[in-house]
């Protein structure tokens, strides 16, 4: 049985958490944020490909004859600057909407894009949504009907859209129960959400079902079905290949492999993170997660 992490360190988990899950219902911490220095960054991806950065998941944009699909759309303060971003790219309407999994830095745009275009996303994502959530001991209130998706899948969903065939297909138990990675196949292009945090450690939601040896199953099943030469869309970071994702995937196993080799040998927290991991994975502690934390989500994974 592995050692429970301490209060103090969930306690630290809990405040990161709060400020990267500010969902798009009124809320405190949401309004208190400004977004108003936030710029929308867009960067062509391949093909028909678009992403787009701000403050949230990274969003992902299908621009063509059809119109426009977006994967994801960040906080709702950010919705004017999104659209103006999206009208950037094309006069075309926006017709669907992709969410990769519940947290609200993706999902928090869903009521204003919402009234515009019919919403999907895995089955789990709805449910979450549509109750109160508790993330590290601490209430995420329930997004409004208006925000929730409209059309669930279990499995996978198949949208034939600006001339190719965009696959939503749902990798359970990673970084919620719910995430869906989005594959753009005529565009070679796919989006992880946050399935991958390029160059950081990343935030495995235990409490909504997530596992780092899901994580690491199911960015290991991606990998094997890429080409060499595919475009990865992050869920935070920049925009990666397929090299990126294998780097992840790598530090991934070591990392817990690690953690988990230690906790066997019975060292305890506190003298594992004391210890650290190799130099090689130091920057990746710099992000949103550091290493301490990532050490209590690989111990409280199992």
């Amino acid at each position: 049985m592995h050692p429970a992490p301490s209060t103090r360190s969930f306690a630290c988990v809990a405040t990161l958490v709060l400020a990267f899950l500010s969902l798009s219902a009124p809320s405190a911490e949401a309004q208190d944020r400004d977004f108003s220095k936030v710029e929308i960054k867009v960067t062509p991806v391949a093909g028909k490909i678009f992403m787009l950065q701000g403050s949230g998941g990274n969003i992902g944009v299908s621009v063509g004859a059809d119109g426009i699909l977006i994967v994801d759309d960040q906080y709702a303060p950010l919705s004017d600057k999104i659209h103006a971003a999206l009208k950037g790219l094309s006069d075309g309407k926006l017709k669907f909407i992709l969410n990769t999994h519940w947290h609200g830095d993706h999902t928090g745009g869903n009521e204003k894009f919402g009234a515009e275009a019919p919403i999907f996303a895995q089955t789990n994502v709805r449910k979450r949504m549509a109750v109160d959530q508790t993330v590290f001991g601490e209430k995420v209130p329930a997004s409004p009907v208006s925000a929730l998706p409209v059309v669930t899948f279990d499995d996978s969903l198949a949208i034939h859209f600006n001339g190719e065939e965009i696959q939503a297909i749902h990798f359970p138990s990673g970084h919620t129960d719910g995430d869906s990675v989005i594959f753009f196949t005529g565009s070679n292009v796919v989006h992880m959400g946050d399935d991958f945090f390029n160059g950081m450690f990343p935030f495995v939601d235990v409490g909504s079902g997530g596992s780092v040896e899901g994580l690491i199953r199911n960015v290991g099943k991606v990998l094997d079905r890429l080409p060499a030469d595919v475009k990865v869309i992050p869920g935070h970071g920049p925009l990666s290949d397929k090299e990126g994702l294998a780097k992840f995937h790598r530090m991934l196993v070591e990392t817990s492999r690690i953690v988990h080799e230690q906790l066997a040998a019975g060292k305890t927290l506190e003298q594992i993170k004391a210890a650290g991991f190799p130099a090689e994975w130091k920057s990746w502690g710099e992000g949103f997660i550091k290493p301490e934390l990532w050490i209590d989500t690989i111990a409280a994974s199992h």
